[in-house]
């Protein structure tokens, strides 16, 4: 009884003189990407839909050199490229250049393609505000 009696004091002192203290802590930050009205051609973004709110988010990992066939979103949905490099072509001919760590805050009912025009994978994370049973992608016939 003795010894466990050492031990815990022991260990209550040792944390008592730690060096690491709540001010040493990293403090939490929070640092706004994106907050628009518009999206990136800049045209205004469209009413939220009405119906059971649905939100999807998907990870789309598009090969080097590869392009994704024209089509358009229904929904207002916005992204983070995470790795590599995309392009994004509207039909009018509006491009927008993105590198990993670039938001996108996607066009809506505009036909558009993107290609890859990088050596490497890319990789962006996107969330769609939908509403139940609408598709988030429509590709052009």
């Amino acid at each position: 009884m003795r010894y466990l009696t050492t031990q815990l004091i022991l260990l209550v002192m040792a944390l008592c003189v730690s060096p690491a203290s709540a001010d040493d802590k990293a403090a939490v930050t929070v640092q706004t990407v994106v907050k628009t009205t518009k999206s990136w051609n800049g045209e205004t973004l469209p009413h939220y839909p009405k119906g059971q709110p649905e939100i999807t988010i998907l990870k789309i990992t598009i090969p080097a050199g590869v392009k994704i066939p024209w089509h358009e979103h229904p929904i207002i949905n916005a992204g983070i490229l995470t790795k590599g490099s995309l392009k994004v072509v509207t039909k009018n001919g509006k491009t927008l250049n993105m590198v990993a760590g670039d938001p996108i805050t996607e066009v809506i009912n505009t036909w558009h393609y993107g290609i890859n025009p990088g050596s490497e994978a890319a990789e962006i994370i996107v969330f769609y505000a939908g509403i139940e049973n609408q598709p988030i992608t429509v590709k052009k016939p």
